[in-house]
């Protein structure tokens, strides 16, 4: 228990019983993969929440990023009275949060007050591809590598200033090194341990191009695992950086350099643990299936873009020459491409690096399965791989706007059938609202051409 973070029901109750824990964060992920849920008392947890779950208003899932409730939802609306869904602790997911005293924390799976399941969670979204992969015998295995980038500034500080003048934590690349990115050690080494402490299996941290920008990297596990992981991670290193008195951004793009990145790796197995993706008599030791499934991929990628790239500022990160593809097009270990093959025998993958660091990593995890299992339901075959630079090879671009990607996510076949009908029209309004948001809003690129000289 205390060497692994994880927790039994019965841990639980034992350090409850000896008051080490007095509080149990019941929780799961938005619509934009943010950790969203209660505090409730450890007591109460035990003797009630374990068994029959908890409320909360189902405009969770049906507002806008400043958690306004907005028009254009089906599950929820005035007209609806905006009732309740139950959060049903998965217990597989308990833990400590060593960074919170006296806390554990138990993700949940959503359904409304009837018993019928919450179909537009992220959680639903993506069991339901990994039930599709169950029943062909398959199962997949995911790593995200999530960048960010860290101030000086504490959140409040940095809200007060309206994000402008803020102090990066280094000055110059610090693209692996050493000497710049230590000065940064004492937050980034609390984020580390802290994330073992919380169950998690922490690999290394490195400096990456921006100013003040890094990557801390976990290892690869069965994929809801991977992503319950990766949201508990993403609050809970910003709730560390606050304790440190800075703050730090996951924004795919916050400045005009280098961007925030979650390459995120998969690799499906037999659920007798063999090794499907790989064939050693392969010149490249890519199995059949393996093809097939990169080949969806590339047929599914503009039409799936939408969850790769949710939000308006993900698509600023796309940029030639910036290691963001916009090129789709794959290759061995090319990094110049949307998706890169590399590894062997159980390791053998693709990483697909469209996503940023904003992404809702269920969605996308959903989506590569999703676009994978076209490729091979289909029989698709895979074309020749990208061996010079993509930027420059003339293939298919990544959508340019969130407005073409939710025009192509809204029309893709592969999207309505793999995801229904409901899940498709309920992120298409997130995108319409976010859009007519941005429309609306003038920004200081306008004020400054604009001001005085127009």
């Amino acid at each position: 228990m205390v060497d692994t973070g994880m927790l039994s029901q019965t841990d639980l109750e034992q350090l409850v019983a000896a008051r080490e824990i007095d509080t149990v964060i019941v929780a799961f992920p938005d619509m934009q993969g943010r950790l969203i849920g209660k505090r409730v008392s450890a007591r109460l947890f035990v003797e009630e929440v374990a068994a029959h779950g908890a409320e909360c208003c189902n405009y969770l899932l049906a507002v806008d990023v400043d958690m306004n409730t907005v028009d254009g939802y089906a599950m929820s609306s005035w007209e609806t009275g905006y009732g309740d869904m139950v959060m049903t602790p998965d217990f597989a997911t308990l833990r400590l949060l060593p960074w919170l005293p006296g806390t554990a924390l138990v993700m949940a799976d959503l359904s409304f007050t009837d018993g019928r399941p919450v179909l537009v969670s992220p959680r639903t979204i993506l069991r339901t591809q990994l039930d599709r992969l169950a029943e062909r015998g398959l199962s997949a295995f995911v790593g995200t590598e999530l960048e960010f980038m860290v101030f000086d500034d504490t959140y409040r500080d940095a809200w007060k200033s309206g994000y402008r003048d803020l102090t990066p934590a280094t000055d110059y690349n610090i693209d692996y090194a050493m000497l710049a990115s230590t000065r940064m050690e004492p937050l980034l080494r609390d984020i580390r341990l802290g994330m073992d402490g919380a169950g998690m299996y922490c690999e290394g941290v490195k400096g990456e191009c921006n100013l003040g920008q890094q990557e801390i990297a976990f290892r690869y596990d069965e994929a809801l695992v991977t992503c319950d992981n990766h949201t508990i991670y993403k609050n809970g290193a910003k709730e560390i950086a606050d304790q440190h008195g800075k703050s730090l951004t996951f924004m795919a793009k916050f400045d005009e350099r280098e961007g925030n990145s979650c390459h995120i790796h998969i690799s499906l197995r037999g659920t007798d643990g063999a090794a499907v993706f790989a064939d050693e008599d392969d010149p490249d030791g890519m199995s059949a299936m393996f093809r097939s499934f990169v080949a969806g991929q590339i047929a599914t990628l503009r039409e799936l873009t939408f969850f790769y790239a949710p939000n308006i500022n993900s698509y600023k990160r796309f940029a030639d020459g910036s290691f963001a593809p916009t090129a789709i097009a794959w290759g061995m270990d090319n990094r110049t491409c949307a998706l890169r093959v590399v590894g062997h025998g159980l390791g053998m993958r693709v990483e697909c690096r469209a996503p940023g660091g904003d992404v809702n990593q269920y969605l996308a995890v959903a989506a590569l399965i999703a676009g994978g299992l076209h490729g091979i339901e289909q029989g698709l075959e895979l074309g020749d791989a990208c061996t010079g630079n993509a930027y420059a090879g003339g293939a298919e671009k990544l959508p340019h706007t969130l407005a073409e990607s939710a025009a192509l996510f809204e029309h893709s076949e592969v999207a309505k059938s793999a995801f229904g009908d409901e899940v498709v029209a309920h992120y298409l309004n997130n995108a319409h609202i976010e859009l007519a948001a941005f429309n609306a809003a003038v920004t200081d690129w306008e004020r400054v051409r604009g001001f005085e000289r127009l």
